[in-house]
């Protein structure tokens, strides 16, 4: 069933999110809260954004990944 929280008529565009949307977007997939100071803490470090601010959903999951170091060969 789909996430409540996300139930509204704006489509979203996950190659250009708000912070808010992001972290709204991650916290469902996830199963972890995430909040807009998270992202804007992670972008604060370096994430990647776009000219406008706004976030792209996959290049902002691959810095984290690359991050937290998930993406280390072991």
């Amino acid at each position: 069933m789909a996430d409540p929280s996300l139930a509204s008529t704006e489509r979203l565009n996950p190659a250009g999110l708000t912070p808010a949307e992001a972290a709204r977007l991650l916290t469902a997939a996830g199963g972890r809260d995430v909040t807009e100071d998270i992202v804007q803490a992670a972008v604060g470090a370096g994430a990647p954004v776009l000219a406008d601010g706004r976030i792209n959903l996959v290049e902002l999951m691959a810095w984290l990944e690359k991050e937290l170091g998930s993406g280390r060969e072991h």
